[in-house]
């Protein structure tokens, strides 16, 4: 088990990190707008994912909910926009609309595969702190995470560290509660307000 979540982890900074990254970087060479704003709505959604990693640096039972939330908001991010689909799907094929297409799909299979593999770790969520650290199959969530800290962060304390995680974990809480209650009945699933 210990091996299929550090190769969890592993896929993870491939399929949210260094590929969205190129993209990101390809569109704005390309000058591709609707790519660009699908990728830059990405980045934002995709933040809960750093914010998880904080939150289990600190060994905190709600990293478990924030990391299935990132789950399933993520390869919705990708998906919800009706304007930037239709642009994207106007487009004439090109290596950039073939490769961003390809991702959405990769990342919307492994970020459901996730769920599944997540599922039985989801009692950690509930578990007292020390009981999550005493747990084996809680303990090895925690383990990427504390190797991150071990590289990025090495003389920082891990309260700390999981306190700017319950910050971000707070501003990112109200920013979907306004995009929610507020922006998405104005605009509905247009990401320009168009």
């Amino acid at each position: 088990m210990e091996q299929l979540v550090w190769m969890d982890y592993r896929l993870a900074v491939l399929f949210t990190v260094i590929g969205p990254l190129i993209l990101l970087i390809w569109a704005f060479a390309q000058k591709a707008e609707a790519i660009q704003r699908l990728l830059i709505i990405y980045w934002r959604v995709s933040s809960i994912l750093a914010i998880t990693v904080y939150l289990m640096i600190a060994a905190l039972p709600i990293s478990f909910i924030s990391a299935m939330a990132a789950r399933i908001l993520i390869p919705a991010s990708l998906w919800f926009w009706e304007d930037l689909n239709e642009e994207i799907d106007d487009q004439s094929l090109s290596p950039l609309k073939l490769s961003l297409t390809s991702w959405r799909w990769a990342l919307t299979v492994y970020m459901g595969l996730g769920i599944l593999f997540q599922i039985p770790s989801l009692p950690c969520a509930i578990s007292e702190k020390q009981a999550l650290l005493e747990n084996p199959s809680c303990r090895i969530w925690l383990d990427p995470p504390w190797g991150f800290k071990e590289i990025f962060h090495a003389t920082s304390n891990d309260n700390t560290l999981g306190f700017l995680g319950l910050v971000g974990l707070l501003v990112y809480v109200a920013y979907f509660s306004w995009f929610v209650l507020v922006r998405l009945g104005k605009q509905g699933r247009s990401a320009t307000g168009n």
